[in-house]
């Protein structure tokens, strides 16, 4: 996709971070934008901000998790627009800890909006834009995460993530093989200057777990990971990463290519038939250059 200008564009976790930066970019190419996300006081913040801008910005509160908003978000968008062009799976949130002391809380809340909420969007849009006949484009928004191995903490985030990159790329090699003119990417960030770290206070009633004091080492990890997050690339840099992928049309987005060497070690690993070895040292590693 080469042109932009007067395409409509839908992004997920659309009021902060990646989302608003992918928004921000994508009025800046003149097109039409649905802001969807499940905070609803910042998502008002932000459709204000972008429409006083200039931009065509409709805003709607939306909970990825459920099949019927998702739905909801589409009719909304098609009754506003007639069509979309560029769909952004991209809300995401993060919680857990071993694979055995993450709560069920935990892994119901993840893998409902980080897996269930692209699932519902490529199933819920795909045919929508296959109906138009046009071009189109489809970016999920994983993590490098998704990419190598998991070293033992937030494993639901993990899981999460490896699901969406094998979701995209069965989603690439089906719409590839049936020549449709609807085109994918997954985007795989490293650190990003986000709120994900705090994203606990949009985490359900039903779902909240009991209330525990942290130990000193998980204080010392937390604060840490929201010192390296706060050192991260901003999401205007990585906005512009994702239209420099969509225009090559460029599957794998990846954000810094520090990274590929802790890929390279899981896919070693495979190749080998090793016993899967931790990637820590070498994330941590990045993590400090950039602090």
């Amino acid at each position: 996709m080469k042109e932009f200008k007067n395409k409509v564009a839908v992004i997920t976790g659309a009021a902060s971070g990646i989302g608003r930066g992918i928004a921000e970019r994508c009025l800046l190419e003149g097109m039409k934008v649905v802001l969807a996300d499940i905070d609803e006081e910042e998502l008002s913040k932000t459709s204000g901000v972008l429409a006083k801008a200039g931009g065509t910005v409709t805003a709607i509160k939306t909970d990825v998790s459920k099949r019927h908003e998702i739905e909801r978000l589409a009719e909304k968008t098609i009754h506003e627009f007639g069509s979309v062009h560029l769909l952004f799976n991209n809300a995401g949130v993060a919680a857990g800890s071993t694979p055995w002391q993450a709560t069920y809380n935990d892994w119901e809340w993840v893998i409902g909006v980080n897996l269930w909420g692209v699932i519902h969007g490529v199933k819920v849009f795909t045919p929508i834009m296959l109906a138009q006949n046009t071009e189109c484009y489809i970016v999920n928004t994983a993590s490098i995460a998704g990419l190598i191995a998991n070293h033992g903490s937030n494993t639901p985030y993990y899981v999460s993530k490896h699901a969406v990159v094998a979701l995209s790329e069965g989603l690439y090699l089906s719409l590839q093989q049936s020549g449709a003119l609807v085109k994918v990417a997954v985007l795989c960030p490293g650190l990003v200057n986000t709120n994900i770290i705090y994203t606990e206070r949009h985490r359900p009633a039903e779902l909240q777990n009991a209330p525990r004091e942290l130990s000193a080492k998980e204080k010392a990890v937390k604060e840490f990971a929201e010192a390296a997050v706060k050192a991260g690339l901003s999401p205007s840099h990585v906005a512009d990463q994702v239209f420099e992928a969509i225009q090559s049309d460029k599957f794998y987005i990846l954000t810094d290519e520090e990274y590929i060497q802790a890929i390279r070690l899981r896919v070693e690993n495979l190749l080998l038939l090793e016993n899967p070895k931790n990637p820590t040292e070498t994330i941590i590693n990045i993590a400090m250059r950039n602090m």
